[in-house]
């Protein structure tokens, strides 16, 4: 499906039959044996066996071989711009790719690679709702962007994040990388904006831009946001007795990302699970970053969560979809009744010696997308950017 006609039509129905194993986006989760999966109106209807006759009448179908069905993969940390177009990489159509890597949503974690960016607070908060509201109408191959993350800047008064709030921006970008610095002033700031219902990150870690400053766990503890950012590097990752802080100190969700360094996210990970704090992990990629823009962001670090760090699938699955969702309080996240129809079919690829899904996250290989369900609407049954997977998915026609 084009990326146009993924924008026009948003609110679909489905009929998904021949499923392997549904993972429901919960942490635990195990590989449950559900055939059949029925989106109405956008929105999952019915989940069982063998849900046709009367109850999906005229619905399409959607076969998917004996695939894996999780939830839609969300990527908790991307830096858009306006439209679908990078200024820090200069690569257009990048977010369409990820749609190709099973995500469905992605949220901002701020817009500061936007050129001439202005860092007063009237234009601070003019660019988080220009970018909000830009995205309300632009689908970038039918993904869902939540955008208008307002970056912190000096002069911001209590009543802006009201007026911010009103406006339907609900995120607040990462602190650390805008001219709020101040430990005491982050702290205030983060206070007004939670009380006007925003979510907000901060910048854990090294310098990554020019102007962002390296955090350390007593400035997130005094904090205290919704989200500790690339809590395994940013590129550079900060020491594991801070992130050991942060889990105790504070309820923040702890994020590891794949732009980021790779055996702090395993430590992160063994961490956490030693903690019984993986309701509090979260995924993202960190792109465009100075690591590049990696459409199979969000799998790869699934599969090191899971081949490094020891996660049980279900629970990885979990860190990049329901843990996001909720942290975040946004739709999407998990499969049940009653919850958006954003879904991504996932197997093996085609030369692994994994048999499935599970397998191939145990053993580190990349997962491959063999579908992607975007409000009731498959809107690519071939990735452009993962191997084959051993079990394809069919649009059945003439039903």
């Amino acid at each position: 499906m084009s990326t146009q006609a993924a924008q026009e039509s948003t609110h679909g129905d489905l009929l998904i039959t021949n499923v392997g194993a549904v993972f429901d986006g919960s942490v635990g989760a195990t590989a449950a044996d559900i055939s059949t999966v029925l989106i109405r109106d956008g929105r999952i209807a019915a989940l069982g066996d063998d849900l046709g006759g009367d109850t999906a009448k005229d619905v399409p179908v959607l076969d998917a071989g004996g695939a894996t069905v999780v939830p839609g993969l969300i990527d908790n940390h991307v830096h858009p711009v306006i439209g679908d177009w990078t200024p820090r990489q200069q690569q257009t159509n990048y977010l369409e790719g990820f749609v190709h890597g099973g995500v469905t949503r992605v949220v901002s974690a701020g817009e500061p690679h936007t050129p001439g960016r202005p860092r007063d607070r009237v234009g601070t908060k003019a660019l988080a709702v220009l970018a909000h509201r830009s995205f309300q109408a632009v689908r970038p191959g039918g993904m869902t962007v939540h955008a208008g993350a307002v970056l912190l800047e000096p002069g911001l008064t209590k009543d802006d994040f009201v007026e911010l709030a009103d406006q339907g921006v609900h995120l607040v970008g990462e602190i650390g990388i805008s001219g709020v610095q101040d430990t005491d002033q982050a702290a205030e700031m983060t206070r007004w904006a939670q009380a006007a219902g925003m979510t907000v990150t901060v910048h854990f870690g090294g310098q990554s831009v020019p102007g962002s400053t390296v955090i350390d766990g007593p400035f997130v503890a005094s904090v205290r946001p919704d989200v500790a950012a690339h809590a395994n590097g940013g590129p550079t990752a900060p020491s594991l007795d801070d992130v050991e802080q942060v889990l105790v100190q504070t309820e923040a969700a702890v994020e590891v990302v794949h732009n980021g360094n790779v055996r702090a996210a395993r430590d992160i990970a063994k961490m956490m699970q030693r903690s019984n704090a993986l309701d509090r992990l979260v995924v993202g990629t960190d792109s465009p970053a100075g690591t590049g823009v990696v459409p199979l962001g969000i799998l790869r670090v699934l599969s090191w969560l899971c081949a490094l760090g020891g996660l049980d699938a279900g629970s990885a699955i979990a860190a990049a979809t329901g843990n996001t969702a909720r942290v975040r309080r946004i739709d999407g996240g998990l499969l049940r009744v009653g919850e958006v129809g954003d879904i991504a079919l996932l197997d093996a690829p085609i030369g692994s010696h994994a048999h499935d899904l599970v397998g191939a996250l145990e053993c580190g290989d990349t997962p491959a997308v063999a579908a992607v369900v975007i409000g009731g609407n498959p809107v690519l049954t071939r990735s452009r950017n993962t191997p084959p997977p051993k079990r394809a998915a069919t649009v059945v026609e003439g039903r």
